[in-house]
């Protein structure tokens, strides 16, 4: 069970902490081939953490070809089930002994508060790695019902080479819902870390050749979306690529998959998620609680953030009321500190681009019923706007930092109407006490994922995905993340024939 340590434990793991620099191909780091690199920076400080591998064409080349021959020779895919299942849970005990390295790696790199890390992400990524490893020998493949001339067998067989690439908001924890269903079901991978968060996902490849994944299996290129990202899009030996990040990002990859080898895409997307309050719920302060975290949980820097409250207008300020008292315990501030909840922005140009909302609520005019200020050019108060109408950019667009919009209903009709006047269509939730307005919003709200009287995500064991312009062709997490992985192959045995 993960614990917290105290501030200066953290800190003292910060300072004797050595960061990987180059790129992870065939089993082994090596540099870019160009030579170049790219300086990464703790945000929270803007202290220099070092200089990576700023990768090219040249590497993803190298990259693949290392991945096809792993995967040609079947050095990986072609292991007992139990051996690969073993394996990967050696990989996830060496996660967990490396756990508070890897947490205050995390925390240094993206701003994340080390509480977070310690507690939420390092622990999902390893029960993310174990559960997928105890997945893949209990997938069972099927036969058809063809008669007693004809035995029809259908089965599943690794895609191939995969590109994984990741967001910068939950670095491990995204690279866990993409390596552990790919390594399960026998892919070699190519994984493109985000430029902003790099270093984990590089020490994470280390560490699972240590645990026996073959050389060429598990491959990291760090570099930018241009460099790197899309010659993998392009690829002709990339048989799948798996994206999460933004939806103008995600079109592009179909466009380089239409353009190459038809590769299959899924998507991850954006969303503008709704919290629709009834007036008849039973617990207000609870509510406000879970309101918070969907919110305020890793600065908003969450796809599937509750960045829409659609409340009842006759308990709006009663429960605005219940959220402000709640805020102080959400402390910000230096993030190697365990007893603040927030941290910083990942960057100086995410925080310029979050900062732009605040402007456009004083230029609305809309009321800022807390927060509303920033610190240090990098940190953003949580933030509640009131009044925000359908019409809004606050409504309508992803903002990605910590800020609720709120909009009030009459009518049920009404809340769910508002609640999907998005072009997104990842997560919501309803907060109701009323069975059957839980089951009529769970089932009228479109996206994904809806819970109630909640703020989540599912499990390991629930798929993570949206509608419309949130995700494409597949879902994260889940025995359906597996399949997505794998070609589905019928085998026919006539026995009339000889």
């Amino acid at each position: 069970m993960a614990t917290l340590l105290t501030a200066a434990e953290y800190k003292a793991i910060a300072e004797k902490l050595t960061f990987p620099d180059k790129a992870f191909i065939d089993g082994a780091f090596r540099p870019a081939r160009s030579g170049d690199v790219f300086e990464t920076v703790n945000p929270a400080t803007g202290a220099f953490l070092g200089h990576v591998a700023a990768c090219d064409a040249s590497d993803v080349d190298d990259a693949v070809k290392a991945a096809k021959a792993a995967f040609d020779d079947g050095r990986w895919w072609r292991l007992h089930p139990t051996e690969r299942k073993n394996t990967l849970l050696r990989f996830a005990s060496l996660l967990e002994e490396n756990a508070h390295e890897l947490a205050v790696m995390e925390s240094l790199d993206s701003g994340k508060p080390v509480s977070e890390c310690e507690l939420t992400d390092v622990p999902e990524t390893i029960h993310t790695i174990r559960w997928h490893a105890e997945l893949i020998d209990k997938i069972y493949d099927s036969t058809a019902p063809v008669g007693t001339g004809a035995v029809s067998m259908v089965v599943r067989e690794p895609i191939g080479v995969v590109g994984l690439v990741l967001p910068w908001n939950f670095p491990l924890l995204m690279l866990a819902w993409k390596i552990a269903p790919s390594l399960a079901a026998g892919c070699s991978i190519i994984v493109k870390p985000a430029l902003e968060t790099t270093l984990t996902a590089l020490r994470a490849a280390e560490l699972a050749h240590q645990a026996g994944i073959p050389a060429g299996v598990f491959n990291v290129v760090p570099g930018g979306g241009a460099e790197v990202g899309e010659p993998i899009g392009r690829h002709n030996d990339v048989s799948m690529v798996s994206f999460t990040g933004s939806t103008a990002t995600g079109r592009r990859f179909l466009h380089y998959a239409a353009e190459s080898n038809l590769k299959r895409i899924v998507l991850e997307c954006g969303g503008k998620n709704p919290a629709v309050v009834m007036n008849d719920i039973v617990d207000i302060a609870s509510v406000a609680e879970q309101l918070l975290n969907g919110a305020f949980w890793n600065m908003g820097e969450n796809c599937s953030a509750s960045s829409r409250l659609i409340v009842h207008s006759s308990i709006k300020n009663a429960l605005l009321d219940h959220m402000c008292d709640k805020l102080d315990a959400w402390k910000m501030g230096d993030p190697l500190d365990p007893k603040n909840k927030l941290g910083s922005l990942v960057s100086k140009t995410h925080f310029e681009k979050v900062d732009s909302y605040l402007k456009q609520a004083k230029a609305e005019k809309l009321t800022i019923v807390t927060g509303g200020k920033t610190h240090k050019g990098i940190y953003v108060e949580p933030t509640i706007i009131d009044g925000v109408t359908p019409q809004s950019r606050l409504f309508q667009e992803e903002i990605f930092g910590p800020m609720i919009g709120v909009t009030t209903f009459e009518t049920i009709e009404e809340a769910i109407s508002l609640a999907n006047n998005t072009v997104y269509g990842l997560a919501g939730s309803a907060y109701t006490g009323s069975l059957r307005n839980a089951l009529r919003l769970s089932r009228e709200i479109r996206a994904g994922v809806v819970t109630v009287n909640c703020f989540g995500e599912g499990d390991v064991s629930t798929p993570f995905g949206g509608y419309n312009q949130s995700g494409f062709g597949g879902r994260d997490k889940s025995a359906w993340a597996h399949d997505q992985y794998t070609e589905i192959k019928t085998i026919w045995l006539d026995a009339s024939t000889q």
